[in-house]
């Protein structure tokens, strides 16, 4: 079998990488988007990470696309500029063989290395329990919920937000 790899996502990809987050927007909770954006839609928004210097990885086997994962401003207003969100998509196929570990820990080195000191997870949906594993591994620890505050699949949906340190997280200045 391949190696899996992980790769900084690149203009072609992004078909794929929308067909990944269509099936979590149609199926999923993780996303609270209702209607799946289009590619090039899934394209500027890639495009807006990548100018604005964030990381964005795929995990890749051979020519396929299995998972992505990027982290993007927490929040626009300058004080909040040291602080990223993450977001990990894996193909459903897919998931449960580590892939989502492996975009996560290359989020966190990068986002480090790029001079972040705080990253969060708004993790979607309080039972995705395998999300709130995943991120408690790499060092994440829950900070709040907040309660049925998204609408979707006919039911309401929690928000668990979770943070990790990132370098010297605020024991320093910026």
């Amino acid at each position: 079998m391949q190696a899996i790899d992980i790769e900084p996502v690149e203009r072609n990809d992004i078909p794929s990488i929308s067909a990944i987050y269509r099936q979590a927007v149609r199926e999923g909770t993780a996303s609270f988007e209702i209607d799946p954006p289009d590619d090039k839609e899934m394209a500027r928004r890639a495009d807006v990470l990548l100018v604005g210097g964030f990381p964005y990885f795929v995990a890749r086997r051979g020519g396929r696309i299995l998972g992505y994962a990027y982290a993007g401003p927490y929040r626009p207003r300058p004080a909040y500029r040291f602080t990223v969100e993450d977001s990990i998509y894996v193909d459903p196929s897919c998931q449960g063989h580590g892939i989502g570990g492996r975009l996560l820990a290359s989020l966190i080195s990068k986002s480090t290395t790029l001079g972040f000191r705080q990253m969060i997870a708004v993790i979607g949906d309080g039972a995705n329990q395998g999300s709130i594993a995943l991120h408690s591994r790499h060092g994440f620890r829950m900070t709040g919920v907040f309660e049925s505050v998204g609408w979707k699949h006919g039911r309401w949906l929690d928000s668990v937000l979770m943070q990790r340190a990132l370098g010297a997280g605020a024991a320093a200045p910026a």
